[in-house]
């Protein structure tokens, strides 16, 4: 299959996978909720200990129940669509994605703990925060990045 037959395909299946709910009011709810979650998603862009990913999914299934244009907007969005499909895909995220964000997250924590955060009982506490975090991450299933990923 081409890549313009690959992509054709998986608008239809994410086409497919909205099915709006009857009720208007919690078609209304979730698309609150979806909108709340791309704004949080779009803020972990920028902030290292709040995930992109989990979110953009949480936003993409409220709009699947709810919009079928809010869900056309956020898979055709060049950033976060991409995201979305591969999560439908490969029910994984690409090995070296996982990497990246459990080094920074390290890193920014880190510097956090030793250079800005003072008393001993917030550096504790925000430790075992980021291992927790870590922990979660590493236990989403991961796959290798083949030469045809773009990520």
């Amino acid at each position: 299959m081409d890549s313009d037959q690959t992509e054709r395909h998986q608008d239809a299946a994410a086409r497919e996978d909205v099915r709006e709910h009857a009720s208007p009011w919690v078609r209304g709810a979730l698309i609150a909720a979806g909108l709340l979650f791309v704004g949080l998603g779009v803020i972990g862009v920028f902030v290292p200990l709040l995930p992109t990913t989990p979110f953009m999914l949480l936003a993409a299934a409220c709009f699947a129940r709810s919009s079928r244009r809010f869900h056309d907007w956020l898979l055709a969005n060049r950033t976060f669509g991409p995201l979305i499909y591969e999560w439908r895909r490969y029910r994984s995220i690409p090995l070296r994605t996982k990497i990246m964000a459990i080094a920074l997250m390290a890193f920014t924590l880190g510097a956090s703990i030793v250079f800005f955060i003072k008393p001993l009982w917030l550096r504790i506490a925000l430790a075992l925060f980021g291992l927790g975090l870590a922990l979660w991450l590493y236990r989403i299933p991961s796959r290798p990045v083949s030469d045809g990923d773009q990520r």
